[in-house]
């Protein structure tokens, strides 16, 4: 048997980012998914750039604010308490409007983990 608790807050953000992310599979030990700690302000975005994962399947959990999830199709708003789903080769890029109100708190799921499956997508080349 295995147990750990994380402290988030023990946990530096990720570098270099375009809101404050935390990762914490590792330091939870996890190795069938990747699990990350988002905080964007108004006007950030969570990811790098508008992409879409190979083989890995995505999960938003919203814990506090409203998350915009731009597609190729429409935008999503996803509320507090809400869940959005992003199966792989679908494009996305989730982001906090510059006119919301504060900051939005997610919690990312991603599985199976993947390190570089990350593609980036212009939605202009359509």
């Amino acid at each position: 048997m295995g147990y750990r608790v994380v402290d988030i807050d023990s946990v530096e953000p990720e570098s270099g980012r375009p809101s404050e992310c935390r990762k914490l599979a590792e330091p939870g030990g996890l190795d069938a998914a990747a699990i990350n700690r988002f905080r964007a302000e108004p006007g950030e975005q969570l990811p790098l750039a508008y992409h879409y994962h190979e083989t890995q399947q995505e999960a938003f959990y919203v814990l506090d604010g409203t998350l915009a999830v731009e597609t190729p199709d429409r935008t999503y708003e996803v509320a507090t308490d809400d869940l959005f789903v992003v199966d792989p080769e679908s494009p996305q890029r989730a982001y906090n409007p510059a006119d919301a109100d504060g900051p939005v708190t997610v919690l990312a799921v991603g599985a199976p983990p993947a390190s570089g499956d990350a593609v980036a997508y212009d939605p202009h080349d359509e």
